[in-house]
């Protein structure tokens, strides 16, 4: 490949974490660990989910969902990253440096708008209990999740597009274990302010958007609890929210801080995506199971029934 001036960059070579090996070797055990484990947990959630009767109702039909974005946000990123940890060949395609851009945004842009779904969906439960099965039916519940799909499409496809649009004509080294918008962005070779403000403000205004709805209906909710005479009630209510709001907490935090600033890198960055490209996906079914009785005691079931059908 030819790289020089007027010439277009054709494919890119990642940098990744390290070029220590000791460094690259213990990476790849550790991220390899976390990528099985991410495989199982989520993987366990929607067979549980799927299987037990008991857990067919909005909730966990969201939770299925989440599962299986999270499954599909870390493939996204980590095997690409461990073939990069255990070879000497860090290159990839421009055409296949896009793809992972634009399917890292669509997985995790429509995560995003999920979890604002969620919100939603525990706000009418709290808030207007009495009519939840009538307003969260299964119909509109299919509706509601094909439209976070459809946004996060958008959403992705958009950023894709504008990340093509750039200049690149040398150097072609990402400094990143993967391909994204801000790493891409600081190789362009020519002024890019007007497509950085379009990116900036396509995950500005999704990221207005959801916090705006998830405010609302925290601030209905809260105001609801609070109004609950019994301890034991406001404690139970309590307890169906804790766990969303700290998968929100995790994702939206650094998702914030890494797309809603000008293209500029810091050392902090590999890390913070570390977070949410592989840690967060595990987290997510690890934090609803241990702070959920119905899913522990559905599993426990599952167990139950895969070993008396094994006897």
């Amino acid at each position: 490949m030819a790289v020089g001036n007027g010439t277009k960059v054709t494919e890119f070579t990642l940098l990744g974490l390290s070029d220590t090996p000791e460094l690259q070797i213990a990476f790849f055990l550790v991220f390899l660990s976390l990528y099985l484990l991410t495989v199982v947990g989520n993987l366990l959630i929607m067979i549980t989910i799927q299987v037990d009767p008991r857990l067919h109702s909005p909730m966990y039909f969201f939770l299925t969902n989440m599962s299986f974005l999270d499954l599909c946000y870390s493939t996204v990123t980590v095997p690409k990253t461990l073939l990069s940890l255990i070879s000497e060949n860090k290159t990839i395609s421009f055409n296949d440096c896009i793809a992972q851009l634009f399917f890292l945004h669509f997985f995790g842009g429509t995560e995003c708008f999920l979890l604002t779904l969620m919100a939603y969906d525990r706000y009418v439960a709290i808030c207007n209990p009495l009519r939840y099965t009538a307003i969260m039916n299964r119909m509109v519940c299919f509706q509601l999740v094909a439209s976070t799909w459809v946004a996060g499409f958008v959403h992705s496809f958009t950023q894709a597009c504008l990340t093509y649009q750039l200049p690149f004509c040398g150097p072609n080294e990402i400094n990143h274990f993967f391909c994204d918008v801000h790493p891409l962005s600081v190789l362009a070779c020519s002024s890019i302010f007007i497509i950085e403000t379009m990116i900036i403000a396509n995950s500005g205004m999704i990221s207005l958007t959801c916090f705006l709805v998830l405010l609302l209906s925290y601030i209905g909710i809260i105001s609801t609890i609070l109004k609950i005479r019994s301890a034991e009630g406001r404690r139970k209510a309590f307890s169906t929210c804790a766990s969303h709001l700290m998968v929100v907490t995790l994702f939206f935090g650094p998702c914030v801080f890494i797309y809603l600033r000008p293209s500029v890198t810091f050392s902090a960055d590999k890390m913070i995506s570390i977070f949410y490209t592989i840690l967060t996906p595990l987290l997510n079914p690890v934090i609803y199971t241990l702070r959920n009785k119905e899913v522990k005691t559905a599993m426990k079931r599952l167990n139950s029934r895969k070993i008396f059908s094994q006897g």
